[in-house]
């Protein structure tokens, strides 16, 4: 009997749960970053002090230059107002895991 098999589709399902972790997480920080939009005059201030803790989750969550670009991105857009709709941190994922087909 094969015992390695199960550890692969372990490590292969561990790597699949981390994923869509992940991707909750993207919404979930994509919706923080939109809730200016819910409080007009309070909520670009809150884009003020959103933009830099955007910037650095986006950089911790995604390593290397995923993670770099996608700050850098994430700063800028919390920081121009009307941008808030673009959902940095899902795009990042799609971009990662779908597009790129990253592990």
């Amino acid at each position: 009997m094969n015992t390695a098999q199960p550890e692969i589709y372990t490590t292969t399902q561990e790597t699949d749960i981390k994923k869509y972790k992940m991707l909750g997480l993207s919404i979930l920080f994509d919706a923080i970053g939109m809730l200016s939009f819910a409080i007009p005059v309070i909520g670009e201030f809150g884009d003020v002090i959103w933009a830099p803790i955007s910037a650095i989750l986006i950089y911790k969550m995604y390593k290397g230059a995923e993670g770099r670009i996608g700050g850098m991105v994430s700063f800028f857009e919390e920081l121009i107002p009307g941008l808030d709709f673009i959902p940095t941190f899902t795009l990042t994922w799609i971009y990662k895991y779908v597009i790129k087909k990253g592990k």
